[in-house]
């Protein structure tokens, strides 16, 4: 048996009177999805429990089977996993955005959350220098990919509350920065990393190019290293994870799985879509579970447009969903598990808790179809269907049957 999670992360989202009522997934073309939603088992999943904040590390732990009632300890140690980074258990990741920081009227406000998609060749500049400059035995920090960077802090404090940057865009900053006692080094090296950047050659470059600055860091998502079964423990599977994001190669280091890099996968629109289904595919040979993971349609919403998270949903219908199933048929016995992570609505640019659609569909119709003519959050809602822990799904897409 092979198992294939295809997630489009932050699909879901709420009516738009822009597209007279309807839902980026009902207004985008959804040939593949709408396929899979007539022949499987359509529902709602809550991969958000009750108390989390709806961030992508929550969501996706809940997709790949964890609870993370059980299991969460925050975002960064996770991508730390991903980029390599070894933590000792009193030490504490923090997740280090290069952002732009507007002024207006006097007031300190998020005007880009991800430095205007910084290339990750500029960024690795700017996190060298931090490193150059301020590393020291204590506080480390490490380049990712575009304007998403890690930081640790050895044997560190972690109670601290930080906003998601994403969240904070057009809003002040103000009462969101490191500050009391305990967080005092933290806005230490937040000033200090703006001092660093003021004048910064690859700033000067993007100024030049009417690019937008990265003229701060915004630390947030801090953790200490988690204790996470394997999925190969839990249900006896090898797999792989195919992401061009940190955070989830990292849940899926922790889950024992193969992390696959495509070439072109870039988080953002222009991500390679087909590669990562073919990629899927070839996966599929030597393992028993792949999880397959799209940003392009958060990405696009996170920045308000519409037209690109509907373009977004589109091509991971088309190139994604499309691909994989005219691939499955090469495999005797498949089931498939379709949905997004968490909503990240247009109007809001930002995550919610509401549960997403999902469809469980396998090759020997053991997800039996429940009346959907498409894959949408109405069709899901009307189904009746209902899983209250999303982490559940992983379970019940192993064992072929809704509980």
């Amino acid at each position: 048996m092979k198992y294939i999670i295809l997630l489009g992360d932050g699909m879901a989202d709420e009516p738009l009177e822009t597209l007279d009522g309807l839902t980026p997934l009902q207004a985008a073309q959804t040939t593949h999805m709408d396929r899979i939603a007539r022949k499987g088992t359509i529902g709602l999943a809550e991969t958000v429990p009750a108390g989390f904040h709806p961030g992508s590390d929550v969501a996706n732990l809940s997709v790949f089977g964890y609870d993370p009632a059980t299991c969460y300890t925050g975002r960064s140690p996770l991508e730390a996993s991903s980029m390599g980074v070894e933590l000792g258990p009193e030490d504490v990741a923090f997740r280090l955005n290069l952002v732009t920081l507007g002024v207006h009227c006097g007031d300190l406000y998020m005007q880009d959350f991800s430095a205007g998609h910084i290339t990750t060749e500029e960024a690795r500049q700017l996190i060298e220098t931090l490193q150059q400059e301020l590393g020291d035995d204590h506080f480390q920090f490490y380049p990712g990919v575009s304007y998403r960077h890690l930081m640790v802090w050895r044997n560190g404090r972690e109670n601290f509350t930080f906003a998601p940057p994403h969240d904070l865009t057009g809003q002040s900053v103000r009462e969101h920065l490191p500050r009391g006692g305990d967080a005092e080094p933290l806005a230490q090296i937040t000033n200090s990393a703006q001092m660093l950047f003021l004048n910064h050659p690859v700033n000067q470059t993007r100024k030049g190019n009417g690019k937008l600055p990265a003229n701060s860091i915004w630390l947030w998502g801090q953790g200490r290293r988690p204790q996470m079964p394997t999925l190969s423990e839990k249900f006896g599977l090898s797999g792989a994870v195919i992401s061009a994001v940190d955070l989830i190669k990292g849940i899926g280091i922790y889950a024992g799985l193969d992390v696959i890099d495509v070439p072109g996968a870039t988080g953002y629109l222009d991500t390679n879509y087909r590669g990562k289904a073919e990629a899927a595919l070839e996966a599929l040979r030597s393992h028993d579970f792949v999880y397959l993971h799209v940003e392009a349609p958060d990405e696009a919403a996170h920045g308000g447009n519409l037209q690109d998270k509907i373009e977004a949903i589109e091509r991971f219908d088309a190139d994604v969903v499309g691909t994989v199933l005219d691939g499955l048929g090469q495999f005797e016995d498949y089931r498939v598990l379709l949905l997004p992570d968490h909503p990240t609505p247009d109007s809001k640019m930002t995550h919610t808790s509401d549960p997403v659609p999902f469809v469980l569909f396998g090759s020997g119709g053991e997800f039996p179809a429940n009346g959907a003519d498409d894959y949408c959050e109405a069709s899901a809602l009307a189904s009746g269907c209902k899983f209250e822990h999303g982490h559940r799904l992983l379970e019940a897409m192993v064992r072929g049957e809704i509980p």
